[in-house]
């Protein structure tokens, strides 16, 4: 049975609604002929989830501002917008700014109502805000974009054309920009064939700009328009040979097909581009993807020469170095890093932990993980901090350590886990059995301890109560991928209820298709069925995917059993390179390489 990873998501709490009155500039321009209507002051959360220009915007000229009085009846009206918005109620401030922008016809105002009003949610008003500001300032390339930008976000994309295209037309040296920030700016709109013709009719007017056939082969590709899409892309390279997205983004496509494809693309762009940074880092990540890490590494060292300050690379030189167990490089570079300031320093320091932990430094890896005292990294740490502790034939102080941590209720619950792995790891399957039955006494129904006890279970070979347990973990979580995993997989490796055990393996793909683990399963049943070529085929891309001891052990077991010896002894020794103490690994090469 396999295990699985836990996550925690961070929510972070934003203030809602905070302006600051116009009385003070209300008052001044109060005795004035002609009043003049100020912007509101900038505020950061106005300027957070208000509609915002897609490109930098060239100083637009100044509008022609209305001549309007400051009435008493408008001058309550400002006043109660502002009085609306201080205490808390947003859309009658939306509502009374729409009124004013209508009535004054100022583009200030109107500019205004459109930030109110995005920031009381209320996106009909913020697009009518929008019309008047354009249409009283129609040469404003802002008051353009944030009208496209909100009929877009509306589902009004064809709306949008015109206007598209008159800000194309006024501001020419913003168009190649606007062009590139097309993808993004029609992200909203999940018409994606609507969005492509739109990029499309746009592009004809520009057929000579190469970000203009960048952005068709954007929206082509999004529209699943392959064919387009390259052939865009590539007519975008041609005009414009020497830069770097055209080449970056074939290359995401060449992909999807062959990541040799995509790596012979951008090696033929660094050829003649070789200070292309960007794309030696899309290379350097492809080569990465196809386990290719040695040359990866040199890519990024390459980038490093030209750049020692490159945090980046020198992040990425360290983790490939760790890979490829090269513990030296990888714990230089990232010695490095907290010399140089590096924006994440706790996750360096994590990594400095893994790589003392992988040289069975224990009393190194304690160091840097109790040198983590709070942000994400921290609770992961006190983990393997005791883990540490208990490969030092340690574990009452390991167990006494775990339990002196200060958690929240969710991290009690990863800390009871990780005390339990500990008793197994150490092969005191019972009293981790017995520890997890303590726990689930309190919380019957929490989903993590239901699956640990699961897995303990199952070395007890206390079949009923993995079955149980797992059983009930379905009807808490029904999504729970790995709990439709673990008992199909189960019943596969005692070969009994193979039908049963496939529906539930199907199961555990169809919530998680890229577990590299289900698919193991997967490929593990229909062996079991007799079915070897499918299981060979599912094997297959298990390990590529993930080459694990025990995925491997299968994987070479299949082989064997076609008859491709070889190549089931060469899987056998990657594997065993791998995780040399796997259980599986080594009962399979018992049993078949003795």
């Amino acid at each position: 049975m396999r295990g699985t990873k836990y996550t925690y998501t961070h929510c972070v709490m934003l203030p809602f609604f905070r302006i600051a009155p116009l009385l003070f500039i209300l008052v001044l321009s109060a005795g004035a002929a002609q009043a003049q209507m100020l912007p509101h002051p900038d505020d950061d959360d106005d300027e957070a989830l208000a509609p915002k220009p897609a490109v930098a915007l060239k100083p637009a000229p100044k509008p022609n501002l209305p001549l309007q009085d400051l009435t008493a009846a408008m001058l309550y009206e400002f006043l109660l917008g502002e009085i609306a918005a201080q205490r808390g109620s947003p859309a009658l401030a939306a509502q009374t700014y729409v009124d004013l922008a209508r009535k004054t016809r100022d583009p200030r105002v109107a500019q205004r109502a459109v930030q109110v009003a995005s920031l009381a949610r209320m996106p009909h008003l913020a697009l009518e805000a929008a019309r008047v500001w354009h249409q009283v300032d129609p040469v404003s390339a802002q008051a353009m974009q944030t009208l496209i930008q909100l009929l877009v976000s509306q589902k009004r994309a064809d709306e949008a054309e015109p206007v598209l295209a008159k800000l194309m037309a006024a501001n020419p040296a913003i168009t190649p920009n606007l062009f590139l920030q097309l993808s993004r700016l029609l992200g909203a709109n999940t018409d994606a064939a609507a969005n492509l013709r739109l990029v499309q009719r746009l592009a004809a007017y520009q057929p000579q700009m190469a970000q203009a056939r960048f952005a068709v082969a954007q929206a082509a590709a999004v529209a699943k328009d392959e064919d387009t899409a390259f052939a865009e892309v590539r007519e975008a390279a041609k005009l414009q040979p020497a830069w770097e997205l055209p080449a970056i983004f074939e290359a995401q496509l060449l992909q999807r097909r062959s990541a040799a494809e995509a790596a012979r693309r951008l090696e033929g762009f660094l050829e003649k581009n070789p200070d292309a940074r960007e794309a030696r880092i899309s290379y350097a990540r492809v080569l990465a993807g196809d386990k290719r890490l040695t040359e990866a590494r040199t890519q990024f060292e390459k980038i490093i020469a030209s750049n020692p300050k490159d945090t980046d690379a020198i992040y990425a030189v360290g983790l490939l170095a760790l890979q490829l167990k090269d513990y030296p490089v990888a714990e230089a570079n990232m010695k490095r890093l907290l010399d140089l300031g590096y924006r994440d320093p706790n996750g360096v320091r994590f990594t400095l932990g893994q790589i003392a932990e992988e040289r069975k430094d224990w009393p190194g890896a304690i160091k840097w993980y109790k040198s983590i005292q709070r942000g994400e990294h921290a609770m992961l740490a006190r983990m393997r901090t005791a883990n540490a502790i208990a490969r030092q034939g340690k574990l009452a102080e390991a167990r006494s350590f775990l339990r002196a941590v200060k958690a929240t209720p969710e991290q009690k619950v990863q800390l009871l886990i990780t005390e339990s792995q500990l008793l197994r790891e150490a092969q005191q399957h019972r009293e981790s059995f017995d520890f997890l039955g303590e726990a689930l006494k309190l919380t019957p129904e929490q989903p993590e301890l239901l699956y640990d006890q699961a897995l303990t279970a199952e070395k007890l070979e206390r079949f009923d109560v993995m079955e149980s347990n797992l059983q009930k973990l379905i009807q808490v979580k029904p999504d729970h991928a790995h709990a439709y995993n673990a008992l199909g997989y189960s019943f596969a490796e005692r070969n009994q209820r193979l039908p049963e055990a496939k529906k539930l393996i199907e199961k555990a793909l169809e919530l998680a298709p890229e577990d590299f683990y289900i698919i193991d399963s997967m490929g593990w049943v229909l062996y079991r069925m007799g079915d070897l070529k499918s299981a060979a085929q599912q094997l297959q891309r298990a390990w590529n995917g993930r080459p694990d001891g025990e995925i491997g052990a299968h994987y070479g077991e299949v082989l064997w059993v076609l008859g491709e010896r070889d190549e089931a002894r060469r899987v056998w020794q990657e594997a065993h390179k791998v995780a040399p103490e796997n259980e599986t690994l080594i009962k399979t090469l018992k049993r078949f390489a003795p």
